[in-house]
């Protein structure tokens, strides 16, 4: 059975009470659960993981991704800034997909920049948990071994 990483940043442990204009109203654990969900349907099976730390998500992937075939990531804020996750996510070689709960490129400046981003096969922001989904189906797509 095909599996996938499905990995969460700093504070989307909040989902469901943050901003929800912004993140919806779905906890993580509803997230997780419908993307899940779709994924059974498919064939593959997903690894959830979420950290407030940068360290603890660079361990993680670098510890599951020798077991895996793709990965779907929200890196909430490290996004912006994190070469250590772009760098670990690169040496993966896996085909990742990054996705962003609010519409990122129509927020605060420093949002639209995303250093992680070249790191992955396509970013998909602003769907709301459509695009954690559609990230799904590309990696499904992408006929991932």
């Amino acid at each position: 059975m095909k599996k996938i990483l499905l990995i969460h940043g700093p504070n989307l442990n909040l989902l469901g009470v943050r901003d929800t204009k912004h993140y919806g109203d779905l906890t993580l654990e509803k997230l997780e659960s419908l993307v899940k969900e779709k994924a059974d349907e498919v064939g593959i099976e997903v690894i959830c993981y979420q950290s407030n730390h940068e360290g603890s998500l660079v361990d993680f992937i670098q510890e599951k991704s020798l077991n895996v075939n793709g990965i779907i990531i929200n890196p909430g804020a490290l996004t912006h800034y994190s070469y250590s996750l772009y760098d670990c996510l690169v040496d993966t070689n896996l085909p990742c997909v990054e996705v962003h709960l609010s519409d990122v490129e129509n927020r605060e400046d420093f949002r639209k920049i995303s250093v992680t981003a070249p790191a992955c096969i396509a970013k998909i922001s602003g769907k709301k948990e459509q695009g954690y989904l559609e990230a799904l189906e590309l990696l499904n797509a992408d006929n991932i071994n």
